[in-house]
């Protein structure tokens, strides 16, 4: 019986991250300067290329979700469920073998990767910017986000040390993050959290994005319920902490794949949570819905 496993080093030293994502069927969007830019497949919502990885590094980085890693670090988040040891083996297998694999002809670094840098120049209230007001106000949302939503000026710095300067309607974690979000991108400056608002003791309602909030406070706008955001579907069990105090959940997560097993996963856990996304049955999520009605479709009534 051969009891050989795969070791991490091999696979970090042989397998390309960029022939891995080839054989799940990832293609590069566009190549900028030393890395290549994938529509993340880490999250269903990605209309930006915002996935890149340095192939020559053996680095990847999710600027949506705001992490990178290595080779395996992928694995893990692509097949989450899985152990370790059983991501090593997943990668062998969809690259057929190891001992199938050309040696690499250059040395990888070995060094951790770092996360892009970036620096937040201003934060201004809203009102300033025509750009983000007409974004939001396009979303359905622009009335009720003035008090709740900030301008953020930042700039973003490449491996050239070269920045380019950059705006984005400003949603602030729990970790004093911003997560942003304009017409072409949405991300977060600094470490991915959720964001809860205090209010009733009992009631709870449960979003993915801030903008589905917003969505749902704009069609609601008496609502007592504490609210939690999860800002992305990876954070769904530090959301579950979170909730466990409270006895009505209410839960508004996307009709799409990753929301659908989201809402699965949540009740399993807490099993009294309500799910809410038939109120929005037939659009993708909240906002959607919120959007069809302004462009004169009549959206459904949470009645």
């Amino acid at each position: 019986m051969n009891d050989y496993k795969i070791s991490a080093k091999e696979i970090k030293e042989r397998v390309s991250l960029v022939n891995l994502l080839s054989r799940l069927g990832y293609e590069p969007a566009k190549r900028a300067r030393n890395e290549l830019l994938y529509l993340s497949m880490l999250r269903n919502s990605d209309s930006t290329p915002s996935f890149s990885v340095n192939d020559r590094k053996g680095t990847w980085y999710d600027f949506g979700e705001g992490r990178g890693g290595n080779i395996i670090d992928f694995g893990l988040l692509y097949w989450p469920g899985r152990s370790f040891q059983e991501v090593l083996e997943k990668i062998n297998a969809v690259m057929d073998g190891l001992h199938r694999q050309p040696s690499l002809n250059y040395t990888r670094d070995s060094t951790q990767p770092k996360e892009p840098h970036y620096g937040v120049l201003d934060i201004k209230e809203l009102g300033g910017n025509r750009a983000i007001t007409d974004y939001l106000e396009s979303r359905g949302v622009g009335a009720i986000s003035k008090g709740r939503l900030m301008e953020i000026y930042y700039y973003v710095e490449n491996e050239q040390k070269q920045r380019n300067n950059f705006f984005a309607a400003g949603w602030q974690n729990e970790q004093g993050a911003w997560e942003v979000r304009n017409l072409t991108f949405k991300g977060c400056l600094g470490r991915k959290a959720i964001s809860f608002i205090p209010n009733s003791e009992k009631k709870l309602a449960v979003f993915e994005g801030f903008v589905n909030y917003l969505s749902w406070l704009t069609t609601n706008p008496f609502a007592a319920d504490s609210v939690l955001v999860l800002n992305s579907i990876s954070l769904l069990q530090q959301g579950i902490i979170k909730a466990e105090g409270f006895s009505h959940i209410s839960l508004y997560l996307d009709n799409d794949i990753s929301g659908r097993q989201a809402t699965i996963d949540f009740q399993s856990a807490l099993p009294w949570a309500k799910d809410c996304a038939g109120i929005y049955a037939g659009y993708n999520d909240f906002n959607d819905m919120l959007v069809s009605g302004l462009n004169g479709v009549t959206p459904h009534r949470n009645l």
